[in-house]
């Protein structure tokens, strides 16, 4: 058993408040784990379910949950849900069954996943909800701020219009975070009263489909200046749809995926900022808090993890 913690590399040149404090927690836990390590007859096992693994996003977040947990000696049992709350449910309770000690629940419907959550805790299960918050006794909520990245966005879109003109919303699967960042979106524009919001439709969050929506939202506001995607998969689409349409309409969105880190530093790209999240912090957050409870520390209930603005003049060279 290894007694230090993993290194949370960080995203930026400073630390923000809350990985300091998952790297406490974390190497906290490791300590308590290493004390009790003579105690435990086997390796903790950690579940882990995914909304999706479909999407690079959760794909980071899987691998550095893999990597932290192993230097713990923990193993990882990990599920795609594929958007499907029975699916989930059921697979968490296959989880149980196989013994977890931990699990982390990415939830594809907060509200669906809670009689999952009530059994994990029935099995004296730790519970820490990742990325998107779950009804029911969970332990602690790590996400990002994820209302300040759709005011951090459209305030960066209203701007880069020039503060005036109209724009839409590329919407996607009503969850918490998706709906903060529209609700926060909505809150800048509101500040920028040259601004008109004309429609807002669901890309589903997919590459095609948000083409498509987005090429309809063209075709209905033939003045339109700008579009916020909540996310950079459906940017991805709605991009090609503005390049297609050979007209000056710029575009924001959320989540600082390779992707769209690469198209917004292309010459004259439409694509001109996402508001990046951290899924490997997240995850490592994640899974620092989880170890502490389980070796019996007090958690905090949430913990916000920041987002960052990303544009052509800081894009090069960031990653998740």
């Amino acid at each position: 058993m290894k007694s230090s913690a993993v290194p949370l590399s960080p995203s930026s040149s400073s630390l923000s408040f809350t990985r300091r404090v998952a790297a406490l927690a974390f190497g906290l836990s490791l300590v308590a784990m290493s004390a009790a390590h003579s105690a435990q007859a086997a390796p903790l096992k950690i579940g882990m379910t995914f909304q999706e693994l479909n999407n690079p996003y959760f794909v980071t977040m899987q691998k550095a949950l893999n990597d932290a947990a192993a230097s713990t000696g923990a193993t990882v049992v990990v599920t795609d849900a594929h958007h499907d709350v029975s699916k989930q449910v059921s697979d968490v309770e296959d989880m149980l069954q196989k013994k977890i000690d931990i699990l982390l629940v990415n939830p594809t419907d907060s509200t669906g996943i809670q009689s999952a959550v009530m059994s994990a805790k029935k099995a004296g299960v730790v519970v820490v909800a990742v990325d998107a918050n779950a009804n029911g006794p969970v332990d602690s909520f790590v996400g990002s701020k994820n209302y300040d990245a759709g005011v951090m966005a459209c305030d960066y879109l209203a701007k880069s219009i020039g503060g005036s003109g109209e724009v839409a919303i590329l919407d996607g699967i009503p969850v918490v975070p998706i709906l903060e960042r529209v609700r926060g979106c909505k809150a800048a524009l509101a500040k920028a009263p040259g601004v008109k919001l004309v429609d807002t439709q669901n890309g589903k969050q997919e590459r095609a489909t948000a083409l498509s929506v987005t090429e309809n939202m063209i075709q209905a506001h033939p003045n339109l200046k700008g579009v916020f995607s909540v996310n950079d998969g459906g940017s991805m689409g709605a991009l090609s749809a503005i390049e297609s349409s050979g007209k000056d309409i710029k575009l924001t969105s959320v989540d600082g995926a390779p992707e769209a880190i690469a198209a917004i530093q292309k010459p004259n790209s439409k694509f001109v900022e996402t508001s990046a999240q951290f899924p490997a912090d997240q995850v490592r957050i994640a899974l620092g808090i989880a170890l502490a409870k389980k070796w019996g520390a007090n958690v905090p209930k949430a913990i916000p993890v920041d987002v960052k603005m990303i544009d052509k003049s800081n894009a090069k060279g960031f990653s998740w």
